[in-house]
């Protein structure tokens, strides 16, 4: 009896300490890919984008980037990766020994732009693998005018822009005035934008986890509008657009801002904006991002709306200053 009154008396202790405690859950492990992109600024936006994701406190973030880096040099060093080398060239060159190992993480974000080298082949199918086997992937701005001819990619973010796309890669998408999702096959070539400019985002789907509770009209700051994408557009919802201005150089139609897409058992968000240091400050681009990176990872979203969400007709920036 005597023994029986000890174990169970362990047993009180042990359950009372786990429950006094938090337990704090496992964060969603993710790695983040850069180095050669047409947007200078890249080596800021990483750095920008990872602190975001760190502050979650949902996210451990990794960077991994090109030995052979393309456009930001003026950006690169006070940015720089701690434990990489890397040599900025005056124009795009593979890196032969480019390998993430993409299987230690849950969720991959991409911010290559027009003109990246290919991956090595052999990585190349070790990130398709990846997607198909589950693993997230967030694509944003100039990563959808990557890698035209690498097909799984081009099925991985659904539509993409530049870099010789035309009808060969699949349709048009956008929203017609009567509200009606229209897939153009016409001849054309594929990615355009007009003049920065601030732009309202429409919300087409307001039951999504991304865009739940979202106003169903907000004001996004300063960025590029893209409009005339076109690709495979396979197992993709748009989950919100924006109007291109044909008095701002746009198409005159609702072009798709938000993206979610399947490959394999893998899940991928899409957003069109984020050109510049201050396209990326804007609480709207951080929100969608933040929530698409959660979803693209775990398929569900925890994070709350902010309080200082834009407004219909009302912008909102968080200014960003470097630790």
């Amino acid at each position: 009896m005597h023994f029986l009154k000890k174990i169970f008396f362990i047993l009180l202790l042990v359950s009372t300490t786990v429950i006094g405690q938090t337990i704090e859950q496992p964060k969603i492990k993710a790695l983040l890919i850069d180095g050669q992109n047409n947007h200078g600024q890249w080596p800021k936006i990483s750095y920008m984008l990872k602190k975001y994701m760190v502050d979650t406190k949902l996210f451990s973030v990794n960077l991994d980037r090109t030995a052979y880096t393309w456009k930001g040099e003026k950006y690169i060093k006070e940015y720089a990766l701690n434990n990489k080398h890397t040599e900025a060239l005056k124009e795009p060159k593979k890196d032969p020994d480019y390998a993430p190992n993409f299987s230690d993480y849950d969720l991959v974000i991409c911010n290559f732009g027009w003109k990246a080298a290919y991956w090595p082949e052999k990585t190349q199918k070790a990130f398709e693998k990846f997607i198909e086997n589950g693993g997230g992937l967030v694509v944003f701005h100039a990563a959808d005018n990557s890698f035209p001819e690498w097909l799984a990619y081009n099925k991985m973010i659904g539509l993409g822009g530049w870099g010789n796309r035309s009808e060969k890669d699949g349709p048009y998408v956008y929203y017609d005035e009567k509200g009606k999702l229209i897939r153009d096959t016409s001849v054309g070539s594929a990615g355009a934008h007009g003049p920065q400019s601030e732009y309202q985002i429409q919300i087409r789907d307001k039951k999504h986890p991304i865009t739940k509770g979202l106003p169903k009209t907000w004001l996004h700051t300063k960025d590029e509008l893209y409009n005339s994408l076109r690709g495979p557009a396979e197992n993709m919802t748009v989950i919100a657009t924006a109007y291109s201005e044909k008095e701002n150089k746009g198409s005159g139609r609702h072009e798709p801002a938000l993206m979610t897409l399947e490959y394999g058992k893998g899940r991928i968000f899409h957003s069109i904006m984020g050109h510049a240091d201050y396209s990326v400050q804007c609480v709207g681009f951080i929100t969608t991002f933040l929530r698409g990176a959660e979803w693209a990872a775990t398929g569900k979203v925890t994070q709350k709306i902010p309080k200082d969400f834009p407004k219909k007709n009302e912008t909102s920036s968080r200014p960003f200053i470097k630790l």
